[in-house]
C-alpha cells in the first residue's frame, strides 16, 4: 500500500486540478485571450516548479521508499530534483510541436477560436491517460530489459534527424490524413460546426461534427509524437514516479500554452534546430554505455561507461531552449519582412471568419435545440 499511495495521491491531485480548469476555466463558453491565457500558464508552469520541492523532500527523506539507485544518501534530494526538471522542459520543449499541429489542425476544420478550448480539454485528458499507459509500459519493459534503452536512443537519433531534416509530415493537410477520411467515411458526419458539441442530431440520426474529428485527429498526433518524448524522458532518467509526474505537469500546461502561442509558433524558426540537439543529447547519452559494451565484449575487458553529471542534462536543455527563443526572435528582427508575412498568413489561417449574427445562429439555436433533446445525446 506504502507503495501505491503516492502514486493515488498525484492522481487526485491532477483530478482536482483538471476539475478546477472545467469549472472554472471552461466553464463559460468565451474566446480565451492572450492575457488570460498567460496567467493560466504561468500558473501551471509555477505549480509544476513548487512541485519539484514535493520531489525533493520526498527522496530526501525516502518517503513512500523513494531512493534513486546508484546515488549517495546526501545527493538523493538534489539530484532527484534535477531529474524532474530536466524531464519537465524537455516534454515542456517537444509539446511546442505538438501546438503547432493543433493550429493547423483547428485551421483546417475552421473551428472558431471560442470552441477549441473544449477540444483541447478532452483532447488533454486524453493525452494524459494515454502518456500514462505508455509511461508505465516503457517503465515495465525498461525494467525487464535495460537493452531497450538502447533502441530508445537509435530511435530518437532517427526522429531528431528525420523531422529536422526530412520530409514535411506536418504540413499535410489534417483533412487528408487517414484518421480523418477514416471517420468521415465510416460515420455519418457533418461539416457544419453548431455549437460546441461533438454530435449533432439532423433529421433523427446522430452526425459527428468537426470537433469529434478534431479530438480524434488531435489525439492520434498526441500518441505519434510519445515516439520521441516518451525514449527522451527515460533517456533522462528511468524513475518512474518522476517521469510520469514531470511528463503529466508538461502537459497539463499545455492547453493554456497552446491560446498563447498558437498565432506566433511558426515564428520560432530555430526552435526546430534547439530541439534536435536536446534530443541527439539525449540519444547519445543513451548510446555510449552500448558502444562500451560492445567493446568490452570485443575485447573481453570491464571498463565502465562515461557517465554525464545531471546537472548537465538540465543546462543543456535550459541553453537549447533559450538558443531556440532568443535565437528566433533576433532572427525575425534581422527579417522582418519574413515575419510580417508569416503573421499575415497566421492571421487568415488561425482563426475562422465568423460574424457576431453566423456565431449567433450557430451556437444559440442549435443549443437550445438539443438541450431539449438532451436526453437523446447521452453520447456526448
Amino acid at each position: 500500500m506504502t507503495a501505491v499511495l503516492p502514486w493515488i495521491l498525484f492522481l487526485v491531485l491532477v483530478f482536482a486540478l483538471l476539475a478546477l480548469d472545467l469549472g472554472v476555466l471552461n466553464r463559460k463558453v468565451h474566446e480565451i485571450h492572450t492575457g488570460e491565457a498567460l496567467k493560466w500558464t504561468a500558473f501551471w508552469i509555477a505549480l509544476a516548479l513548487i512541485f519539484g520541492g514535493v520531489i525533493y523532500l520526498a527522496y530526501s527523506n525516502h518517503w513512500f521508499g523513494f531512493e534513486l539507485k546508484g546515488v549517495t544518501p546526501e545527493n538523493q534530494g538534489l539530484d532527484a530534483l534535477l531529474l524532474y526538471y530536466t524531464g519537465y522542459f524537455i516534454e515542456k520543449a517537444l509539446s511546442l510541436d505538438n501546438i503547432a499541429v493543433m493550429a493547423m489542425i483547428f485551421a483546417s476544420f475552421k473551428v472558431p477560436l471560442k470552441f477549441q478550448h473544449r477540444v483541447l480539454f478532452w483532447g488533454i485528458l486524453g493525452a494524459l491517460i494515454f502518456r500514462g499507459i505508455m509511461i508505465g509500459l516503457g517503465a515495465a519493459i525498461v525494467s525487464t530489459f535495460s537493452w531497450v534503452l538502447y533502441i530508445f536512443g537509435a530511435l530518437l537519433a532517427y526522429v531528431a534527424i528525420h523531422s529536422t531534416f526530412g520530409s514535411e509530415d506536418n504540413e499535410v493537410d489534417p483533412k487528408d490524413k487517414w484518421i480523418t477520411k477514416f471517420m468521415v467515411k465510416h460515420f455519418r458526419y457533418t461539416p457544419e460546426i453548431n455549437g460546441m458539441h461533438f454530435f449533432q442530431k439532423i433529421d433523427g440520426k446522430e452526425f459527428i461534427t468537426p470537433l469529434l474529428v478534431c479530438l480524434v485527429v488531435i489525439e492520434v498526433s498526441d500518441v505519434i509524437f510519445a515516439v520521441d518524448s516518451i525514449p527522451a524522458i527515460f533517456g533522462i532518467t528511468t524513475e518512474p514516479f518522476i517521469v510520469f509526474t514531470s511528463n503529466i505537469f508538461a502537459i497539463l500546461g499545455l492547453r493554456s500554452l497552446y491560446f498563447v502561442l498558437a498565432s506566433i509558433i511558426e515564428r520560432f524558426k530555430l526552435l526546430k534546430y534547439a530541439i534536435f540537439v536536446i534530443l541527439m543529447f539525449v540519444a547519445i547519452k543513451l548510446l555510449i554505455p552500448a558502444g562500451y559494451d560492445i567493446y568490452n565484449y570485443i575485447n573481453d575487458t570491464e571498463i565502465e561507461s562515461l557517465e554525464f553529471p545531471i546537472w548537465t542534462s538540465l543546462v543543456t536543455v535550459l541553453v537549447c531552449i533559450t538558443f531556440g527563443i532568443v535565437g528566433s526572435i533576433i532572427y525575425d528582427k534581422k527579417h522582418p519582412e519574413i515575419a510580417q508575412a508569416e503573421a499575415a498568413n497566421s492571421s487568415e489561417t488561425a482563426e475562422p471568419e465568423e460574424t457576431a449574427e453566423d456565431s449567433e445562429a450557430q451556437a444559440e439555436p442549435v443549443e437550445d435545440a438539443q438541450e431539449a433533446e438532451e436526453p437523446a445525446e447521452s453520447a456526448e
